[in-house]
């Protein structure tokens, strides 16, 4: 072909990334146009991911923690209430009676033990003096609103200079997982935002910010699948352990998961709750075994009081219930019944 006739066919063809004259109203039709700001170039989900690391990174701190006065591990941890108040895992500090505590800026702040509760592996420790600037504490959110497929995002500080961070979706709720004292945490979320070495005890959030979980494991021979402490149930056991400094409970001796209850049921038996406890096991020798509970019993109810879920019944095992006896309401086999059940105390080995 006549090269000609080749500069006439190219000269026809309409540019292969074509710009709008109106994007630089002041730069010549044609002329190259700068590359767009990095914010315009952010999908909502990244833009979703990075508020919620910016409101959250600076309340994240990093453990290290002692015993009798020797270095014996770290972990992560982060500020929930203004005056320094720190949740973190049971697994981190247990047997410690101090840490120090190096803020996301670099500086670094004697803490405290306050207590540790094995069972949920969860633990408060509080700072001895205030940081030389204010940190905003992490916002508590709400676990019961959460919904699968939602986004969760994993943040540590693994090191004390610097924030980890991992995202992606809540994959599951309503998991069971066993704690280092060898009891069953209930009410676990489960998210595929992978955690890193040291992020046990950091926050898990939504994004918005607000903490909906406090992380706690990952399972090492599986891709993707890692857990966290519902922030109900830590909001509960931080309660107790900053009242107390220990949490005293009744003892049932179950194993169980939260589940809807069919419409129908709800109706036709005029239910109080429209979800409930299902028993998955029964320990031998318990209060549960000795009242005869079996698996697959649903609990709806403790004393009159309802039992919505495992967090319901956490409540309800305080220690004003031990060696007391109670009355459960449950559905079995389609039909409600009422067991009477002598609660004993709980008892929480440390490793």
């Amino acid at each position: 072909m006549p090269t000609d006739d080749l500069d006439q066919i190219l000269a026809a063809l309409p540019p292969a990334f074509p710009v709008s004259d109106d994007s630089r109203p002041d730069a010549p039709a044609g002329a190259p146009q700068p590359p767009l700001d990095d914010d315009a170039l952010l999908d909502s989900y990244s833009r979703a991911v990075a508020s919620a690391v910016a409101r959250v990174s600076p309340a994240v701190v990093n453990l290290e923690v002692r015993r009798e006065g020797r270095r014996a591990g770290s972990g992560s941890g982060f500020l929930f209430t203004p005056d320094g108040f720190l949740l973190t895992n049971s697994h981190v500090v247990q047997g410690a009676s101090s840490a120090e505590v190096t803020l996301a800026d670099g500086s670094k702040l004697e803490a405290e033990v306050v207590g540790d509760d094995p069972a949920t592996d969860l633990a408060v420790a509080r700072l001895t003096s205030r940081p030389s600037s204010p940190v905003a504490p992490v916002v508590l959110g709400d676990a019961a609103r959460l919904r699968v497929g939602q986004v969760a995002i994993a943040i540590g500080n693994p090191l004390g200079f610097q924030c980890s961070v991992t995202a992606g979706v809540v994959s599951a709720l309503g998991r069971s997982l066993r704690s280092f004292s060898g009891r069953l945490i209930d009410s676990v979320i489960q998210t595929d935002a992978a955690l890193n070495p040291g992020n046990s005890g950091g926050p898990l959030v939504d994004s918005r910010g607000c903490a909906i979980g406090v992380n706690t494991a990952v399972i090492q021979p599986a891709q993707g699948i890692a857990f966290a402490i519902s922030i109900d149930t830590a909001k509960l056991i931080a309660g107790l352990l900053i009242k107390e400094g220990r949490v005293r409970r009744g003892f049932l001796g179950i194993a169980g998961q939260d589940v809807q209850l069919r419409p129908q049921v709800v109706e036709s038996m005029q239910l109080p709750v429209k979800s409930g406890l299902l028993v998955l096991g029964v320990e031998p020798d318990s209060p549960a075994a000795r009242a005869e509970l079996r698996e697959g019993d649903v609990l709806i109810g403790l004393d009159g009081r309802p039992v919505r879920g495992i967090d319901d019944l956490h409540r309800e095992l305080t220690a004003a219930r031990v060696g007391v006896r109670a009355e459960l309401e449950l559905l079995r086999a389609g039909a409600r019944r009422k067991v009477e059940v002598q609660l004993a105390e709980s008892v929480v080995r440390s490793r």
